[in-house]
């Protein structure tokens, strides 16, 4: 690798205001699209599993196979495309990731039998992870200290509105009375759409002005920075095509054996990602089966519809707040305070006797679980790897803890169908997301820092000054 000029971090003043350019909510918009579909595919997997079960008659173990496949791919894909992308770079790799999601999208539309859409679920799998490490470097990289945090926040809210267009599809699908044969194949189908629709401009992105100065193409950095700033027009970039690290394809995972502050960094970021997403995909995407609990005589269109509720209700405002608060109150913060009350939401549910027997009261609460989700971890996790880690290794950092999410995730919703069936119940269930929330919890609390007020580069001369640093220390 190319070391960087000792005075690099003062190449990047132009983007270090409060302004935020036009060039980079566009990069945000491009980016995030991609987080609306990400959450559309992975999350609409619920009603069509629901609509599934009866045509297809599929047991428990293949449910919950169906349902948590595709996060086990993700976890490969982000390591993957978190790898490559500190090798080659981030805009040489960007947008493949989404054609193969939208071939996953279009084959599970198709898919003949339960077989074929479990391997087209994996391909799409494959795509949604690899999205994770690139999109949220490539807008770190293009953003300035103190707007960092929104932008790379306002690229993961994007989830947020697939998570509400899912179900509202899903429930007009529904009322229409169409055959559920083509409403689950219509539902899959579209997820190809938003992927595809973005591939074009995916590609048009030229190398975000960090990696490019690392690599030693100081000009192509500075006309980056000053694009990005709206000082030029992107069409005066050159197309970085030959540039790239100087490293093998392990010695990014050795960075981080080496060094033992970003290795506990990597644990704290790994790890709460982890214990959110066994919570947050475990409720989730099991979320029909949880109302079926609380109302066992709605129909799949009525608890679809209280499903879609929640979502608009709770999680769309969480994600508003900590979009307007992480640039002023702190990532770890937020973090810690989203974790407190998504354990104590799923405790109430699961201790607390009468709270899943009426409708309404467990609608609030686990609605508040969701609030604290969005105005919390969710959005925080998948921040941190993108501002902590040094630019070499960003997007495998963030790889890397991506991918423990969704291993995590793929715990939370493989197990949780069985969790509901057997004698846990879903007071069961929730008590176990609680407590792995407060994992997640003492995580964020004893391993991260907080990045907020950090250029990137500072950032990274703290992760590379004390190798040896105690776990207090890196906390610092």
């Amino acid at each position: 690798m190319t070391e960087s000029p000792p005075d690099s971090a003062d190449n990047f003043e132009a983007l270090d205001g409060d302004k935020v350019s036009r060039f980079q909510y566009k990069i945000m918009l491009i980016s995030g699209m991609g987080f609306f579909t990400d959450a559309y595919d992975l999350f609409v997997i619920g009603v069509v599993v629901a609509l599934l079960t009866t045509q297809w008659n599929l047991s428990t173990g293949q449910i919950s196979l169906l349902n948590s496949v595709t996060l086990a791919a993700s976890a490969v894909g982000a390591l993957v495309f978190g790898r490559v992308a500190d090798i080659l770079g981030r805009k040489r790799i960007y947008g493949f990731e989404m054609l193969i999601l939208a071939f996953g999208a279009i084959a599970s539309a198709l898919s003949p039998n339960y077989t074929f859409l479990l391997i087209s679920r994996i391909i799409l799998g494959l795509g949604i992870g690899g999205d994770y490490p690139v999109s949220a470097t490539i807008m770190s990289e293009y953003s300035g200290t103190k707007s960092r945090g929104r932008m790379v926040g306002l690229v993961f809210a994007m989830q947020g509105a697939g998570l509400v267009v899912g179900p509202f599809i899903a429930a007009v699908l529904l009322a229409s009375h169409m055959p559920t044969g083509i409403i689950w194949r219509i539902l899959l189908g579209l997820g190809a759409i938003p992927g595809l629709a973005v591939f074009y401009l995916r590609r048009k992105i030229h190398e975000t002005p960090r990696f490019a100065q690392a690599c030693g193409d100081i000009e192509e950095a500075r006309a980056a920075v000053a694009t990005a700033a709206g000082q030029k027009t992107s069409s005066e970039l050159k197309v970085i095509s030959k540039v790239r690290h100087q490293q093998s394809a392990l010695e990014g995972f050795r960075t981080f054996g080496r060094n033992r502050r970003m290795l506990f960094w990597l644990i704290g970021t790994a790890g709460a990602w982890a214990t959110l997403d066994f919570a947050y995909y475990g409720n989730t995407i099991s979320s029909p089966e949880v109302l079926k609990v609380i109302n066992p005589n709605g129909s799949l269109l009525f608890n679809t519809s209280l499903q879609l509720l929640i979502f608009a209700v709770f999680a769309l405002p969480g994600y508003a707040l900590a979009i307007r608060l992480l640039d002023r109150s702190g990532r770890k913060k937020i973090q810690c305070a989203g974790f407190t009350m998504m354990a104590v939401a799923f405790l109430i549910i699961g201790l607390v006797p009468g709270v899943t027997t009426t409708v309404l009261p467990f609608v609030l609460i686990f609605g508040m679980s969701y609030f604290f989700t969005e105005f919390g971890p969710n959005t925080t996790t998948f921040i941190y790897p993108a501002e902590i880690y040094p630019v070499n290794v960003r997007t495998t950092g963030h790889g890397i803890s991506a991918a423990a999410g969704k291993l995590g995730a793929f715990a939370g919703a493989y197990f949780f169908p069985d969790l509901l069936a057997s004698s846990f119940g879903l007071r069961g269930a929730e008590v176990v997301a609680g407590a792995v929330c407060l994992i997640g919890l003492a995580l964020s609390l004893w391993l991260l820092p907080e990045p907020m007020g950090h250029s990137l580069e500072q950032l990274e001369r703290i992760a590379t000054t004390s190798p040896n640093a105690s776990i207090r220390e890196a906390a610092a």
